[in-house]
């Protein structure tokens, strides 16, 4: 009979996303039950995985009474179930899965620290995050941040006195090779988006103030001056409601004839490989995948001096770092690789090489194996 597990995450799109494929290795050597707010995402893991899942109501926000409810209803569920151990993805998932797991007696219990909000706020909003991640880490057995970043900000602010594990180079699920490759499937997805007579920089994700957009479309503009053979390839969605843009920021990306703004995309890659190199001015993140993504497809970067970008990127290896939040280091580095063709392709031909020999999924499957063996 195999020893059984519980991961678990406070929405099913993060176990679908993040943590695909990953489920259906563990459950070649586990028991897995995955365990999320309801949702059609927990469906696609069930059917996708090949393991079974249960839906747990979990707020993202602080909402008490909600909140004590899915506590109660999780320990029934880990009473039932009795697993080997519980480990946790996202915040809120954290808090109640580590709380729940404790009071009824899981024998091993890890949480993921995939980003950390309290560095970002301030006042009481700060030690409130602050008093969670504390009691999520004093119900851990186990406490695992991300990368070296998220693990420099915990023991800074002093969250924690448990050993704090990195499992791998870092990252929840590694990079798949296998289908983040310039392949000729790819090429010709790309060739509708390709221009060949312009530079093109591309950013994926949420297009809003925290991923440092203002500064990118205000860079852009001031760069769009000397050199009009530049365009910006956007995929994502603005979010109106939860740190919108600038307006003018959201006119120039909509309405400029050097912006392809794309939306949302379930398949990014076309995208990138229509480009000539990633930029990403984002003020704060655990592990950014995107950056791994980017990099298989052989695009350098430019990236901000923030947790996980700072880990992927080798200063003038596979792309360049810059300062958060500053426009004018922006601007010079993307009109640094707009005008140095020869330095772009050197980078791009070392962009691959370096993910690869870090971040490869398969490796940090193996990694994270030998971490479960090892709480036997």
């Amino acid at each position: 009979m195999k020893t059984k597990i519980i991961r678990a995450s406070t929405i099913p799109m993060s176990l679908n996303i993040l943590l695909k494929g990953q489920l259906k290795m563990l459950s070649q050597h586990y028991d897995v039950l995955a365990v999320s707010s309801p949702g059609d995402d927990l469906q696609v893991v069930a059917t996708r995985e090949g393991v079974r899942v249960e839906a747990v109501p979990m707020e993202r926000h602080i909402s008490p009474f909600k909140d004590l409810k899915a506590l109660i209803r999780l320990i029934k569920l880990f009473r039932t179930e009795r697993p080997w151990m519980v480990h946790s993805l996202t915040p809120k998932a954290g808090l109640l899965c580590m709380m729940a797991a404790r009071i009824s007696g899981v024998p091993i219990r890890v949480h993921t620290f995939t980003g950390l909000l309290f560095p970002y706020a301030k006042g009481f909003k700060r030690r409130l995050l602050m008093l969670t991640d504390r009691l999520t880490c004093a119900c851990a057995t186990v406490v695992n941040p991300e990368g070296e970043g998220v693990k420099r900000d915990l023991e800074q602010a002093r969250i924690t006195n448990k050993p704090l594990v990195i499992i791998g180079n870092g990252n929840v699920n590694g990079i798949d090779l296998d289908y983040f490759q310039p392949s000729e499937v790819v090429s010709a997805l790309a060739h509708k988006y390709k221009r060949d007579d312009l530079f093109t920089f591309c950013f994926v994700g949420r297009v809003v103030g925290d991923k440092g957009m203002n500064e990118l479309a205000h860079a852009l503009q001031r760069l769009l001056g000397d050199h009009p053979n530049v365009r910006l390839l956007i995929v994502g969605s603005f979010e109106d409601k939860l740190d919108p843009v600038q307006p003018a920021t959201k006119e120039f990306f909509l309405n400029s004839p050097q912006v392809d703004f794309m939306g949302w995309q379930d398949d990014i890659r076309p995208f990138l490989a229509a480009s000539d190199a990633f930029v990403f001015p984002s003020y704060r993140e655990g592990f950014p995948n995107v950056l791994l993504q980017a990099g298989a497809m052989g695009l350098p970067i430019i990236a901000t001096d923030i947790n996980g970008a700072n880990e992927i990127i080798i200063q003038g290896e596979n792309g360049v770092i810059i300062p958060p939040k500053d426009e004018d280091s922006l601007f010079l580095a993307m009109k640094s690789f707009a005008e140095n063709l020869g330095l772009i392709r050197q980078m791009a031909g070392k962009a691959r090489q370096l993910i690869a020999s870090r971040y490869e999924q398969r490796a940090l499957w193996n990694s994270l194996l030998d971490f479960y063996t090892s709480l036997s």
